[in-house]
């Protein structure tokens, strides 16, 4: 018999969207909270493991950027992005109340507030892609036009060569 797995906010975003998704659990390692470790666990292509980084812009406030999670954001970039002349990330002291997420479970849909999201160009060539549905051990698989939708996303270059 299947457990039940519990909505997250940002599965309930997607219901509530008319989105299709499916909710993949994984085995959480609390030593590794890393996205390759999410992509082996899933036995997914780490190209196709998004992660969530939320930062803060000298101009406009806090944003957040998708991006695969063997890549590094360019700060240079998001900024750029984003309008603004600086970003740094924000202190994991931050995330959670700022967006009702932790470290490692931080997902770009259903965060307290909305935020300006940025996505990295490369989820354009999947059919599918994985971002955390905003706890650990949990994952949405999602279309990448779907993700962009649901999170009114810009899509562009957003990480280090």
């Amino acid at each position: 018999m299947k457990a039940k797995i519990n909505k997250t906010n940002a599965a309930r975003m997607l219901d509530k969207a008319k989105v299709a998704y499916q909710l993949i659990p994984y085995e959480v390692d609390e030593n590794d909270l890393s996205a390759t470790h999410v992509a082996e666990s899933l036995g997914e292509d780490i190209a196709q493991v998004f992660k969530t980084l939320v930062l803060l812009g000298d101009k406009t406030g806090h944003l957040v950027c998708v991006v695969p999670g063997d890549h590094e954001i360019d700060l240079k970039k998001a900024a750029r992005v984003s309008g603004n002349k600086r970003c740094e990330m924000i202190a994991v002291k931050e995330l959670f109340p700022l967006t009702g997420y932790i470290r490692g479970g931080c997902s770009p849909l259903g965060m307290k507030k909305k935020f300006p999201t940025f996505i990295h160009e490369t989820l354009e060539l999947f059919d599918k892609v994985y971002v955390s549905a905003g706890i650990r051990g949990l994952q949405i698989e999602i279309a990448p036009k779907d993700l962009i939708r649901a999170c009114e996303a810009k899509v562009s270059d957003l990480t280090a060569p």
